[in-house]
């Protein structure tokens, strides 16, 4: 194992790595910005390197001052979290480079990973269900024209290089594509500096289920269970849970099969997800692989006991897994709300600003990952998610109700802080939600549809 772990993260994830880090003996070293100074990680670390100005391409994202800061403080590997240069081929290259560990996938399985639509046929060439769609990337409108004629509509445009539910966009008469063809290119070179993009159908209330894997230098791959993702805003996930609800069990040992076999396809070294689509007829078709952990990692620790950090770190030693298929025990169900600093009545815009009350939930069962606490400055800058809220339940109305009790005790306050934490109350209390009837439509089908209520009767204004 590491003497020494360089975070090259912020936020709750890089405070959740630190944690694990601390029960394993390992030295913690920390990087910051100029605005996450005196931060929750940076209190907990045993060093902190401050590596530039708040813009994350000038920090978080600043390779150079990174691979600087570890070697300056003699860190064996570098653990990346998720986001910033979790899935970034190069920065795991340069790490192999200066003799550094990148917690994560080889540099030629990220770049393959990494090229959705090169990942999407190698899925299909190993087996794996997919959706119709391009043969690789479509380089001229006409083509993506004659591809979803062939299909039929509506169809999804991709960017190859994507991620996170951003170079997306979903076209449903043939009237709207050029325009979007055009949109998705710009969004896409605008935002990972790659336009291509390819085309698949689109299905219209999918679920999104996801199977957690953990896989060795040796070939040796587990799964630790489903997660389903289907409550979603704009591609962005809001609450996930797992087991999958109303799976059929025939279902899951099919999708944790084919996640099994689609990383042995990929290489994949580390903790990473296989991801599929569900449709209403029960079957699936995979969507994209992301070899790092998620935001989401939580739930399935809590119902497997797990610590997927310390498994991450294991495996990135070299060590062969710890664990076989059989060893793996679930039990219960676990849900996640992921709280952000959004305003819901202004259409989410986000919402910075000096914690003045920050109180997080407790009770039985109840776990509560963050960064922030009162005094703490919630920057601009980053992304707006501020805590995740981890419940467990014996069943699954259990663990609903457990949840909304959580989220109901957390307080948080700001001149002007506000969170999204009346608007997943709501959701938690919709009926297709609490019957497992839910997909991935059901959040925008009700900002489109009405403006809800919380479950105090308050009404949502704006939504």
């Amino acid at each position: 194992m590491f003497g020494s772990v360089l975070i090259a993260n912020r936020g709750e994830i890089a405070l959740r790595v630190a944690r694990t880090c601390r029960e394993l003996g390992i030295r913690v070293v920390a990087v910051c910005s100029s605005a996450d100074r005196g931060s929750a990680v940076t209190r907990l670390a045993d060093e902190t390197v401050h590596i530039g100005p708040p813009p994350a391409q000038r920090s978080y994202l600043n390779m150079p001052a990174i691979l600087e800061a570890a070697l300056r403080t003699n860190a064996e590997a570098i653990h990346p979290g998720y986001g910033f240069l979790s899935e970034d081929a190069d920065f795991s290259d340069a790490c192999d480079r200066y003799g550094l560990t990148f917690v994560g996938p080889p540099p030629d399985v990220l770049e393959r990973i990494g090229d959705k639509a090169a990942t999407r046929a190698l899925m299909a060439a190993a087996g794996l269900p997919i959706l119709p769609g391009s043969e690789g990337v479509v380089g001229f409108v006409g083509d993506a024209g004659e591809v979803a004629d062939d299909i039929g509509y509506p169809v999804m445009l991709k960017a190859a290089a994507g991620g996170g539910g951003r170079g997306m966009a979903v076209v449903r008469h043939p009237a709207d594509l050029r325009k979007a063809y055009a949109d998705t290119r710009a969004q896409a070179q605008a935002v990972f500096g790659d336009d291509r993009i390819y085309l698949e159908r689109f299905v219209e209330r999918p679920r999104h289920v996801e199977v957690q894997v953990l896989c060795d230098s040796y070939g040796e791959v587990i799964h630790l269970g489903e997660r389903d993702c289907s409550v979603q805003r704009r591609h962005q996930k809001l609450v996930e849970e797992t087991p999958g609800p109303a799976l059929s069990p025939e279902l899951t040992t099919r999708l944790r099969e084919a996640a099994i076999h689609g990383a042995r396809a990929a290489g994949l070294v580390g903790a990473a997800t296989v991801e599929f689509l569900v449709d209403e007829d029960a079957t699936f078709a995979f969507t994209e692989i992301n070899g790092r952990i998620q935001v989401e990692h939580p739930v399935t620790e809590m119902v497997t006991g797990l610590d997927i950090v310390r498994e991450q770190l294991s495996l990135a030693a070299g060590l062969p897994l710890r664990l076989a298929k059989g060893d793996v025990q679930r039990s219960g169900v676990a849900l996640e709300c992921r709280v952000n600093t959004e305003d819901p009545d202004r259409a989410f815009v986000p919402t910075p600003g000096m914690l003045e009350e920050f109180v997080v939930p407790g009770g039985p069962f109840v776990r509560v990952d963050t960064h922030g606490f009162p005094g703490w400055e919630v920057t601009p800058h980053y992304d707006p998610l501020l805590a995740k809220v981890v419940v467990w339940g014996t069943n699954r109305d259990e663990a609903v109700r457990r949840m909304d009790r959580a989220l109901d005790e957390f307080r948080v306050r700001g001149p002007q802080v506000c969170t999204n934490i009346p608007f997943l109350r709501t959701v938690l209390a919709h009926p297709r939600f609490r019957n497992a009837r839910h997909t991935t439509s059901l959040v925008e089908e009700m900002l489109g549809s009405h403006r809800p209520s919380d479950p105090h009767g308050r009404r949502l204004v704006g939504l």
